[in-house]
């Protein structure tokens, strides 16, 4: 049995909900704020990486 990678979503903001996207199956909303100099921030509770656009292939 192998494990799923977390999922990578590519953002507009920097400041962003996340609430595991499963209605039901997910998790509480919360909201992150990613670093502006480091472009990404994860997710405590689902590990979702939340890239903002500025840096889609860059981290």
């Amino acid at each position: 049995m192998t494990t799923q990678a977390p999922e990578t979503r590519i953002v507009q903001a920097y400041r962003v909900p996340c609430d595991g996207g499963g209605a039901a199956l997910g998790h509480p909303r919360v909201w992150l704020q990613i670093p502006e100099d480091k472009g990404y921030v994860e997710c405590p509770y689902c590990d979702a990486k939340l890239v903002h656009k500025d840096f889609e292939g860059k981290v």
